[in-house]
Parts: structure tokens; sequence; C-alpha cells
């Protein structure tokens, strides 16, 4: 009997993404950021905020996609593989020896058609060369 399947828990994948996303943003934090003054003249300064930017991997070309982007893809792909591997011990192989006989079935098939088909094909064109003679 097959292996039956551990449902997982909706909330746990819910959890899992909230911590992936505040995981893969890096925190700018700390000093002021910006000084300066503003268009009209003010002096600003913005201290102590938290900026969360997202992580970039550089890719082959020099433009980054977020590092979240391409973890969802990895994992996605991961997933499927994971799918794939547990349908196929799903599968119900079948033996050296039925796997012999059936291919020995199908090859008598073939012939046998084949000279079905041959056969016609012979007496079509020889009926075709009496009618244009």
């Amino acid at each position: 009997m097959g292996r039956l399947l551990k449902k997982k828990d909706p909330g746990d994948k819910k959890k899992k993404k909230a911590e992936d996303l505040e995981g893969s943003n890096q925190k700018i934090s700390g000093q002021p950021l910006v000084q300066g003054t503003s268009q009209s003249g003010q002096a600003m300064a913005v201290q102590n905020s938290t900026i969360k930017m997202p992580a970039f991997k550089a890719s082959a070309d020099g433009k980054g996609l977020p590092a979240v982007a391409q973890n969802k893809h990895v994992e996605k792909s991961l997933q499927f593989l994971r799918e794939v591997r547990v349908e196929l011990k799903k599968v119900t192989w079948p033996t050296r020896k039925q796997t012999i006989g059936t291919t020995i079935a199908v090859i008598v098939l073939v012939l046998i058609i084949s000279m079905f088909l041959g056969l016609i094909d012979i007496g079509l064109s020889s009926l075709l060369q009496l009618i244009l003679k």
C-alpha cells in the first residue's frame, strides 16, 4: 500500500512566507540618512529611520532580481521535483517478463498490419495499372 501524504497546514505556509520576507529584506538604520536643505531652504534630516530594501542578486547580464523572486522560482522548482518523486513512487512498474511479452506483441501486430497494408497497396497499384492501359 502506498504512503499517505501528510497534509500541510495552510497557516504554516503563511508564517513561512512572512519569515522569508523579513529575512530577505536588509534593514538600514542608525545615523541620519539624509541631511541637507529642501527646495524651500529649510534644513532636513532623517534620523533613526528604518528602511527595508529588498536584497538583490546580480545575474549574468548585470541586472538583478530581488532575492525573494529568485527564491520563489527555486522553491517552486524544488516543490515540483518533490511531487514528481512522490508520484513516481505510486507507479506500478511492469516486471521484465511483462515488458518483454508486451514488446513482442507490439512487434507482431506491427508486422501483421504492415503486411496487410502492403498487400492492399500492391493490389490497388496493379488495379490502377490495368485501368490506365
